[in-house]
């Protein structure tokens, strides 16, 4: 049986890129504050970017500040995702970013709501409430989750540097826990391309793990820099997520082409 990280491969693959093109309608970026505005955002970007994109992430905040009616427009967008993939002839995944963590049946309802009602096939999560927490949403191995490990906000020291068990960080310890966790092959981190001692340890620690990076671009990250200390040795195993790099751009599926062979090249040096 196939797991969500095989499938990702294989779009990778199709495409020959590792990145993810993030969908963030970001309400000074619209022609209006609504939820029909968000998804046509969404829908250009999608139609345009779609040949270089291992990925789309789109953010589940930029939706919901619509209410019911952003909620159906982020349907529509996984939905457009779809189409776009049935036309390349390659399944472009989708990864939900809603950083969802709770437990027992809250969990297994935040599990259905990303994979059935959206049809989302990876969703991002909040580790720190324990393994129970997670296992809703890993229990179907072509469904994929992305934990947070080592974010790339400020504020990301005050918790998960914090050592533990007198020798790591914790943002080790859940590197480590993840692999652990890893039976189905469908769990990956996210971890910042900002930091870059962080995604050398984390790659130590989980060795064959797909990690999420964001920091490219607006967050200035070092692209090759970032690769250098993330990549594993087949020369996969890390994506990364641009939003507005890509979405403000002047034409967007060029910056997605430009973006995706710098990737490439960057992997090759």
């Amino acid at each position: 049986m196939e797991n969500f990280f095989s499938l990702l491969e294989k779009r990778v693959e199709d495409c020959s890129s590792l990145l993810c093109v993030g969908l963030d309608p970001h309400g000074a970026d619209l022609n209006e504050n609504s939820a029909a505005a968000a998804q046509d955002f969404c829908l250009n970007l999608v139609r345009q970017t779609a040949p270089y994109a291992a990925a789309f992430k789109p953010n589940a905040a930029f939706f919901e500040v619509f209410g019911a009616e952003g909620w159906l427009a982020l349907r529509h967008v996984v939905e457009s995702i779809a189409a776009e993939s049935a036309r390349l002839g390659s399944k472009i995944p989708v990864i939900l970013d809603a950083k969802r963590g709770d437990i027992s049946s809250t969990a297994q309802a935040y599990a259905q709501s990303a994979f059935e009602s959206l049809g989302a096939d990876c969703v991002t999560l909040n580790p720190y409430l324990g393994k129970d927490s997670i296992e809703p949403f890993t229990q179907n191995a072509e469904k994929g989750v992305f934990l947070l490990c080592k974010t790339s906000n400020p504020g990301a020291a005050d918790l998960q540097d914090v050592t533990v068990n007198g020798a790591m960080p914790l943002y080790e310890h859940v590197a480590r826990l993840a692999q652990q966790w890893n039976a189905r092959g469908n769990i990956g981190l996210v971890v910042g391309a900002t930091q870059l001692d962080a995604l050398s340890r984390v790659r130590a620690a989980a060795p064959n793990l797909w990690f999420l990076s964001p920091g490219v671009g607006a967050q200035g990250a070092e692209l090759s820099a970032a690769l250098k200390r993330g990549l594993r040795k087949d020369g996969k195993g890390i994506l990364l997520p641009v939003s507005r790099g890509i979405s403000r751009a002047a034409d967007p599926a060029r910056a997605a082409a430009e973006l995706r062979d710098q990737i490439l090249n960057s992997t090759q040096n």
